[in-house]
């Protein structure tokens, strides 16, 4: 189902959200269960309403988040509160959501459980969808991330971080694990993220910008202004 687009970053989510649907459909027709990737913000909340209303056979789909704040799923800040609110909707209500937090008081508590939980996925993941902010960060691999290096570096797949320019503690998957997928999205909107990335793209310092990471693998870049 298409919706109707009112403009760029509308049409920008519906043809994602279509992209995705048909690599999701093609994974499945080989497997059992596929996984997709996603990431928070406010760039993929049409994108996450576009893919909701289509038909695919959700019960068969798991969806986690790339990064995560350590708050509360109730907490307007989660992304899995946006995730919720969002995506697991209409007919993607039937998927099965992986959350990255625990009961636990801090995200260096919780890292065993979510690890395992991770763990469990079908991996590679069908579509990792990975955003981008004005730093360059992506995921929660932030530049003045004091687990930066680790994040870029261990074959973990899940980390706690913290970042000195972000008011949370944060779990987040590493770019080793970020990178177990068949197909790889940058979403990203506006003329600041086309300036950044343009960027990165011209220099290789993974530490100043972390997306950097990421491409030197295929990736396939939505932007819209």
């Amino acid at each position: 189902m298409t919706h109707l687009a009112a403009g760029p970053r509308e049409q920008l989510a519906v043809q994602l959200a279509e992209a995705t649907c048909e690599a999701l459909r093609q994974d499945l027709a080989q497997q059992e269960r596929a996984l997709l990737v996603v990431s928070g913000g406010s760039t993929p909340v049409p994108f996450f309403q576009a893919l909701s209303s289509q038909a695919l056979p959700w019960e068969r789909i798991d969806v986690t988040l790339a990064d995560e704040r350590w708050v509360s799923e109730t907490d307007e800040a989660s992304n899995a509160h946006l995730v919720r609110r969002h995506l697991l909707q209409g007919e993607a209500a039937a998927a099965s959501f992986v959350s990255l937090t625990t009961d636990d008081g801090t995200p260096e508590q919780g890292v065993e459980e979510v690890t395992r939980r991770i763990e469990a996925l079908t991996w590679p993941a069908s579509v990792v969808v990975l955003g981008m902010g004005g730093d360059g960060h992506t995921a929660s691999l932030f530049p003045d991330s004091r687990e930066l290096e680790l994040g870029l570096t261990t074959d973990a797949p899940v980390l706690a971080a913290r970042t000195p320019s972000q008011p949370q503690a944060r779990i987040t998957l590493s770019a080793d694990r970020l990178h177990q997928a068949r197909r790889h999205v940058l979403h990203i909107t506006g003329d600041d993220k086309r300036s950044v990335l343009a960027r990165a793209l011209s220099g290789d310092d993974l530490r100043e910008l972390p997306i950097r990471a990421f491409l030197s693998c295929p990736l396939a870049v939505y932007w819209a202004p």
